[in-house]
C-alpha cells in the first residue's frame, strides 16, 4: 500500500481511535479530528510514536465551516486526501418511540446523518479535484436491521447506508470509492451507554454467533481493508464486521 493521507472524524475514542492507530501502523499520514483538544494532541503523540506523520484538527461535524476547514487544512498539510473515515456519531436517546421528541430526533439525526452528509460534501470536493479517493462511513448492523428501543438510532444508520450507496453512484466516474463499514455489537463506550447495564451488555454479546462482543481493533481492520488497493473494485458496499450477528 502506498503512503495514504487519512482523515478520521470522531477519532478520539472507540472505533475512530482504533482506526487511527491501525492506519498509522500501516505507515499512513493521519489527521484526527474531534472536539477535545487535549485528547486530540495526546492521540497525535501516540500516532507519531508509531512512526506516522499525524496532526489533530479541532472540528465539530455539526458545523459546516469546521468541516470545510478540516478538509482544506488536511490537503494544505499533506497535499491530498486519500481516505476519509466518517466515524463521528451518537447513540442518541435510547427508549421506546413513545418517549421520543422532536429534540431527541434532531440531536441523533444531526450528528449521525447531517454530520456525514456535510463531511462527504467537502471530502468529495477535494477528492474530485485530485481524481481519486476513498470515503468510508461508519454505520452499524442496525443500519439494515431493527432494534427495539433504538428506533431513532436505527433510522439514522439506515439513512447513512442509503446515502453511502447513492454517493457511490454519483462519484464512481470521478475515481472515488464510497463504502460503509457496519460494526456489530462492539465493546465501546457507546455500547456501554446504549445497553445501560452489564447484564444487558452480556445479553447482547450472547446473541453474537461467535459468542462475544467485537473489538474496536477488529472493526478498524475492516476499515483499513476497505480503504486498501485490495478493495479497489468495491464501492457502494456495506461491510459487516459483526461476528455473524446480521446472519441471525
Amino acid at each position: 500500500m502506498s503512503t495514504q493521507v487519512v482523515l478520521i472524524t470522531g477519532a478520539l475514542t472507540g472505533i475512530g481511535r482504533a482506526a487511527a492507530i491501525a492506519f498509522a501502523k500501516k505507515g499512513a499520514k493521519v489527521v484526527v479530528s474531534g472536539r477535545r483538544d487535549e485528547a486530540g494532541q495526546a492521540l497525535v503523540k501516540e500516532l507519531q510514536a508509531l512512526g506516522s506523520e499525524a496532526e489533530f484538527i479541532h472540528a465539530d461535524v455539526l458545523k459546516e465551516d469546521d468541516l470545510r476547514d478540516l478538509v482544506d487544512k488536511t490537503v494544505a498539510r499533506f497535499g491530498r486526501l486519500d481516505v476519509a473515515v466518517n466515524n463521528a456519531a451518537s447513540e442518541g436517546a435510547v427508549g421506546p418511540i413513545t418517549d421520543q421528541t422532536p429534540e431527541s430526533f434532531a440531536a441523533t439525526f444531526d450528528t449521525n446523518v447531517l454530520g456525514v452528509v456535510l463531511s462527504m460534501k467537502h471530502e468529495v470536493r477535494a477528492m474530485q479535484a485530485q481524481g481519486s479517493g476513498n470515503i468510508i462511513n461508519i454505520s452499524s448492523t442496525y443500519g439494515h436491521e431493527g432494534a427495539a428501543g433504538a428506533s431513532i438510532y436505527v433510522g439514522a444508520k439506515h439513512a447513512v447506508e442509503g446515502i453511502t450507496k447513492s454517493v457511490a453512484l454519483e462519484t464512481a466516474k470521478s475515481g472515488i470509492r464510497v463504502n460503509a463499514v457496519a460494526p456489530g455489537p462492539t465493546d465501546t463506550g457507546m455500547l456501554t451507554r446504549f445497553t445501560g447495564t452489564a447484564e444487558n451488555k452480556a445479553a447482547l454479546a450472547s446473541q453474537v454467533p461467535l459468542g462475544r462482543l467485537g473489538l474496536s481493533e477488529e472493526v478498524a481492520d475492516g476499515i483499513v481493508f476497505i480503504a486498501s488497493d485490495e478493495a479497489r473494485f468495491i464501492t457502494g458496499h456495506v461491510l459487516n464486521v459483526d461476528g455473524g450477528h446480521s446472519a441471525n
